[in-house]
């Protein structure tokens, strides 16, 4: 019987070694910042033109804007579940998309043509400007703003703006795991226009391991609006579950041959 065993153990210790040199060994996770969204190599993504909800300001639709709290599934099927803070000024709207273009639409400094999720906005300023038209500086909804995971990631990110030209605000990125264990928390300066020129700063974090359970934005002026576009995500590759699935029937196997024998 120990020959047998023997001849086994070598028949399926190729397979078993190639099995377990692909798994990926635990290790101890490292996060950073990412402020390039060609940087990060995002294999998902959530546009949040896609939930097909957008605000016109042309011809406003009340029933376009979003409660504070909502669900929206990438086309790689991940769930991600959105938080916007609520604002305690009852003057300011709920949040909405819009899709940023040339007078009489809405101004930014994301890309023409990208749609932008936005935490509200006092509807007394919120009027299309022709282009030259100085920022009235109109407050809005800057609360922060959560994007959970319904499965751990490696990374996400997006550009963040914040509504209010000619002024340096910092925003902020922060990283938690399942357990609610602070993994990373990282912020960069940057100044917002209506320039129409994708200058929005791009903040994202990255993680050795996949374990980015629940991101926030912020900034440090709250009282104007925050606004982000695309999010940009590194889910886990589906191979990685493929090859556990393979590693633990072929060690199976080989073990009810053993019992067998």
């Amino acid at each position: 019987m120990t020959n047998q065993l023997s001849k086994l153990f070598v028949k399926y210790l190729p397979a078993i070694t190639a099995i377990i040199t692909v798994l990926p060994l635990p290790v101890k996770a490292a996060t950073f910042l990412v402020t390039e969204r060609a940087g990060l190599g995002g294999n998902d993504q959530l546009d949040w033109g896609s939930l097909g909800k957008v605000f016109n300001p042309s011809a406003p639709n009340f029933s376009a804007f979003l409660p504070n709290y909502f669900l929206a599934t990438s086309p790689g099927g991940l769930g991600l579940d959105i938080n916007i803070a609520p604002t305690n000024n009852p003057q300011i709207t709920s949040p909405f998309i819009f899709q940023t273009l040339p007078s009489p639409g809405i101004r930014t400094n994301f890309a023409k043509g990208d749609f932008v999720l936005f935490g509200g906005i006092d509807p007394a300023g919120f009027i299309p400007l022709p282009a030259g038209t100085p920022d009235p500086g109109t407050k809005g909804n800057g609360g922060p703003l959560t994007i959970s995971f319904a499965q751990p990631v490696f990374g996400a990110g997006t550009q963040i703006a914040v509504d209010i030209s000619n002024l340096e605000v910092e925003t902020f990125i922060t990283a938690f795991d399942n357990l609610n264990n602070l993994l990373g928390s990282f912020s960069v300066l940057s100044t917002s226009s209506l320039a129409l020129d994708n200058s929005a700063v791009f903040l994202g974090i990255r993680s050795d391991t996949p374990n980015i359970s629940r991101l926030v934005f912020s900034s440090s002026n709250p009282q104007y609006g925050l606004a982000i576009n695309q999010l940009s995500i590194i889910g886990v590759p589906e191979p990685s579950y493929s090859l556990a699935i393979l590693a633990f029937g072929v060690s199976g196997a080989v073990l009810k041959l053993r019992q067998r024998t």
